[in-house]
């Protein structure tokens, strides 16, 4: 039998589903060839009729056979995740329909389950399904046209963290001005380490950089970052800590848009620096971290200050520091002297209000007093006993008495007792 020639589909067609009809075989078999592959050949006449298991297994070995995994791009309708894991789902064109199956080994690289009425594009195999002898296409890769699913995906995790307050401005934390050491979680091999090591070592050579190694893309990726930051937590004892990777493709960077990541680093107990590819990049760890930084060298840069500059501001406010002591010592000191001035100021005025009252009193008292009386020409006569002869019946003649006098006492004796007339008128 003679060979047709062979023809390749290029992997980077993309094909309508309708265009899967084909006018002639991409390749002819022989029997020999058909025999390699378990199928039986078909026979021309009756007697050589073959079984519907060997037919189903033959165009199955055809289609593989002709067929490199293409691109497809249609709608996805009647999508189902079935409960043994596998995705079953129709891709549907203008005018033709596949049927198409995703196993689940392969959903880990689907960012975002699809939904119906997506358009996207999907890598698959052509094959005939042999128990019912469908044609379907073994999906291996999906994603929606203009990175939908990618977007999706990132959406939802943006909203869950947002939803439990990770995203809040409030709960990010200072960066420390004067870092002992930094933490750097990145792969050791990539350019942002290199990046990270020369900035700050340009800027502050006395800073200790300690590397936590860690897969920044492709599988196993988010698992290894997120031990990396665990095992940072556990230690502690770092000042700061920087997780990032230089810039990539989105699939490159995807493993920093795992929001088990971003939750990983919203827990760390240590102020975070994220600095995942470039400029124009922002993943869920950069939104989660308390600082963003552009690139891996932004990062250094913000992590640590100049080394010169550090010290000479430390000088500066070590001068401001001086200069505030001696102001407030002699602000101190003037209030002091300040306060002595008004004590004394007022202990005076004090002393004179009560010098003033007490010669206020004593000037009542002196008015108030016998001697006063006596100075103005009066005489108090006193009994033996000293008590005060204040009326003419105190006397009889013959008593003795004590006549007091303001410059002294005169000792008499009474001769005649005269009381005073009294006017009845």
């Amino acid at each position: 039998m003679k060979r047709a020639s062979k023809r390749s589909v290029p992997q980077a067609v993309l094909l309508e589903p309708q265009l899967f009809a084909v006018s002639e075989p991409a390749r002819s078999y022989d029997a020999r060839s058909v025999a390699t592959s378990g199928a039986s050949v078909p026979g021309a006449t009756r007697e050589a009729a073959v079984s519907v298991e060997s037919l189903t297994t033959l165009a199955k070995s055809v289609l593989e056979g002709a067929f490199s995994p293409l691109w497809i791009r249609g709608e996805i309708s009647n999508f189902t995740a079935h409960r043994n894991g596998h995705w079953y789902f129709n891709l549907r064109g203008a005018t033709s329909m596949i049927r198409c199956v995703l196993w689940s080994r392969d959903q880990r690289r689907i960012p975002a389950l699809p939904e119906d009425g997506m358009q996207v594009v999907a890598l698959g195999q052509l094959t005939v399904y042999a128990q019912r002898g469908d044609l379907q296409c073994t999906i291996s890769a999906l994603d929606a046209m203009g990175d939908g699913l990618w977007r999706k995906a990132l959406a939802e995790s943006t909203e869950r963290l947002r939803a439990d307050g990770l995203l809040e401005p409030s709960r990010k934390r200072p960066l420390p001005r004067l870092p002992r050491r930094v933490a750097v979680i990145t792969s050791p091999d990539g350019a942002a380490l290199h990046d990270i090591i020369v900035v700050m070592r340009r800027r502050c050579p006395t800073v200790e950089i300690v590397l936590v190694p860690a897969k920044v893309q492709g599988d196993g990726a988010p698992a290894d970052l997120m031990r990396a930051i665990e095992c940072v937590g556990r230690w502690g004892d770092v000042d700061t800590v920087i997780i990032g990777r230089g810039g990539g493709a989105r699939e490159d960077l995807w493993a920093f848009n795992s929001e088990a990541v971003a939750r990983s680093l919203a827990g760390c107990a240590i102020p975070t620096i994220s600095a995942v590819g470039h400029e124009v990049d922002i993943t869920l760890c950069d939104l989660v971290a308390d600082y963003r930084a552009a690139t891996p060298s932004a990062a250094a840069e913000a992590a640590v200050p100049v080394l010169a500059e550090a010290r000479a501001e430390a000088a500066a406010m070590l001068q401001a520091l001086r200069g505030a002591l001696v102001r407030q010592v002699q602000r101190r000191r003037d209030r002091v002297v300040h306060a002595a001035r008004d004590l004394r100021s007022g202990l005076e005025r004090d002393g004179e209000r009560r010098r003033a009252r007490v010669s206020a009193f004593a000037g009542r008292l002196t008015a108030l007093s016998p001697l006063a009386t006596l100075a103005r020409g009066y005489a108090v006569a006193r009994d033996a006993s000293g008590a005060t002869l204040g009326s003419v019946d105190a006397f009889a003649p013959g008593l003795d008495f004590d006549l007091l006098l303001r410059d002294g006492i005169v000792r008499a004796t009474a001769r005649t007792v005269h009381p005073a007339a009294v006017d009845d008128t």
